[in-house]
């Protein structure tokens, strides 16, 4: 870190300070949201809906907002958005004041929506920026980036649930919305304007666009594992608690959440370790090395909590913590080396070197973590009803199990496949880098052909001088708003699951 530049420091500080703040908000909600909507005669799976738009709207909207990134701007993109959420959540304060139950539950998905729709230019312009700014570290950058956001959504339910105490529904939002707003004009007078490198257009190269980027295998298979890994996550949250409730003595909605906390803590002290495995050059193809201990870890995580019915074991607490902790360390692996691995995918495949390319890649994995956000939670409650949890585990297992045969594959694939040759990145300061060798074909060295003439060095572009450590950056759901906190606030699965039992909903007792 001691090499990173004034511009690159002011970088990391914007962001570690926003994330750390859109953590807060995005996970603030989850003491006293519920509650209220109960208390206008809204059901759980009402205001769970409500959340799930959220996802949905995440999905749609990233990609598209990727596309057009860089006729955005990074830093106009990062403004409005995170300055929109500050706005929208501020007039989520207002809903309080509403005591029509259908009425606050129309309002909650159209602000929910557009709040959805700024978290997506935030995510999008935040991942963007990380790769343009650190094209050899954001592995690493990344990982660091997602430590803050993970410390705050641990912070925001308590400094949320406290504000709701002191000032009803209302205060929470409008204090949280207020810090977001500001947020805003601090990147706007923080973050560095980056000027944007001058790039040799190369006719050849792969124009950036979802079309190309869905037909190349590599990137597929990492947005794949990406999407595997979130829906692992948004399952428990749907699941977990109902799996629960036989342990002897009863588990508090407090020692439960605890539990979740394991995951996030596992999850945040690995983070460091896979950016540095996935920027190091330990193999050809780092961060799907990653990934694939990623899938190992969450299928051996699941098969920990069932437990499997031919583990040596029983359900007890003591097994219930060792799977959440393997499974907070599988999808450390699997969020970031995903995230690099689209990226790094990318430029291999011929995408130009880019802020097009990057705006895309991060538009796309943002979509990806949403949809699988979505599925877990939608799916896995389900499956919990019909098949119980020992079961419905392997609706995880299987995509996990997926995503691990298509990384092998490709593995094999490109370590026994035709080698290509390695390209050295190009100083970012330099247009142009001549790695030739002078001597051609019908020569021998300058001195032996003193009058025949020997071919100039061949002259690289800017866009086919690909780093061998390239790494690009990926979380947060949320994890960032593109995770699956919106099923987690709702309590998706408990209250249902707690009423089938007779037993009150302890979001909303």
């Amino acid at each position: 870190m001691g090499s990173f530049t004034r511009d690159q420091w002011l970088t990391i500080i914007t962001f570690v300070v926003v994330n750390f703040c859109n953590a807060m908000c995005v996970s603030m909600q989850a003491p006293f949201y519920p509650r209220e909507a109960v208390k206008k005669g809204l059901a759980v799976w009402n205001f769970g809906l409500v959340f799930g738009a959220f996802e949905i709207t995440v999905f749609f909207v990233s990609p598209i907002i990727g596309a057009n990134l860089n006729r955005i701007g990074v830093k106009k993109t990062l403004n409005l958005g995170i300055g929109a959420v500050g706005i929208i959540l501020i007039g989520y304060g207002c809903l309080g004041f509403i005591q029509d139950g259908k009425t606050f539950l129309g309002a909650s998905f159209v602000m929910r929506i557009f709040e959805a729709c700024g978290n997506s230019m935030f995510l999008t312009g935040s991942f963007s920026a990380i790769a343009r700014e650190f094209p050899d570290k954001v592995a690493s950058m990344f990982a660091m980036i997602e430590l803050f956001f993970g410390v705050g959504e641990i912070v925001g339910p308590v400094v949320g649930g406290a504000l709701y105490e002191v000032g009803g529904f209302t205060l929470p939002f409008a204090v949280m919305g207020s810090i977001l707003f500001l947020s805003s004009i601090f990147i706007y007078f923080v973050l560095p304007d980056t000027p944007r490198p001058v790039v040799e257009i190369d006719e050849n190269a792969v124009k950036p666009s979802m079309k190309n980027a869905l037909s190349k295998p590599a990137i597929c298979i990492a947005l794949f594992k990406v999407a595997s890994a979130a829906s692992s996550l948004g399952f428990l949250q749907t699941t977990l608690e109902p799996h629960l409730h036989d342990i002897k003595p009863p588990l508090s909605s407090f020692q439960v959440g605890a539990l979740f906390m394991v995951v996030g803590g596992t999850y945040g002290l690995s983070l460091p370790l896979w950016g540095y495995l996935c920027d190091s050059k330990l193999t050809k193809n780092s961060p799907k090395f990653v990934e694939v201990i990623g899938a190992i870890f969450i299928t051996a995580g699941f098969l920990v909590l069932g437990p499997f019915k031919y583990m040596p074991f029983k359900k007890t607490l003591a097994s219930v913590i060792v799977g959440m902790t393997i499974h907070g360390f599988g999808l450390g692996a699997s969020v970031v080396g995903g995230f690099s691995d689209a990226h790094r995918s990318a430029i291999k495949a011929g995408f130009p070197d880019t802020i097009d390319t990057y705006g895309l890649v991060s538009g796309l994995w943002t979509s990806v973590f949403a949809f699988g956000a979505f599925v877990g939670p939608t799916f896995g409650g389900i499956l919990y009803d019909a098949v119980t949890f020992r079961w419905a585990i392997f609706l995880v297992i299987t995509a996990e199990l997926m995503s691990l045969v298509m990384l092998i594959g490709y593995l094999c694939y490109e370590l026994c496949g035709t080698p290509k040759p390695d390209y050295q990145r190009m100083d970012s300061s330099r247009d142009e880098v001549s790695d030739l060798p002078a001597s051609t074909y019908g020569s021998t060295n300058g001195t032996a052909n003193g009058n025949v003439p020997v071919t100039e060095p061949r002259i690289r572009k800017f866009s086919e001088s690909v780093g061998r450590s390239y790494v690009a950056s990926a979380v947060a759901r949320s994890m960032s708003v593109s995770r699956p906190t919106g099923f987690m606030s709702a309590g998706l699965g408990v209250g249902s699951q707690d009423r089938r039992r007779g037993e009150v909903d302890p979001l909303i007792a």
